[in-house]
């Protein structure tokens, strides 16, 4: 059973992957819906903008907004993990 500083990089290493992994996913369906307006109707079989597309632009923004700020958070905690454990002087 990891204890102190071990168990902190541990949890810092699952949310670094977390936060990687919904950046990518959330840049990937950013990024689809760009070039492919009609998945979102195609997935769900609702049209809650009627074909105008403004339904499909504020999920673009939204998408790569989110996928800026859990990539920084990650790069954060990347760094953090990259550094060490910080040593104690005496």
């Amino acid at each position: 059973m990891l204890t102190g500083e071990g168990r902190k990089l541990r949890l810092l290493r699952v949310r670094m992957r977390v936060e990687m992994a919904m950046a990518l996913s959330a840049a990937f369906l950013g990024i689809l819906t760009i070039f492919w307006h009609d998945w979102i109707e195609v997935m769900i079989g609702w049209n809650p903008d009627h074909h105008d597309g403004s339904a499909e632009w504020i999920l673009v923004v939204g998408l790569l907004a989110v996928a800026i700020t859990a990539g920084l958070a990650a790069r954060r905690h990347w760094r953090l993990l990259a550094a060490g454990p910080q040593q104690k002087s005496k």
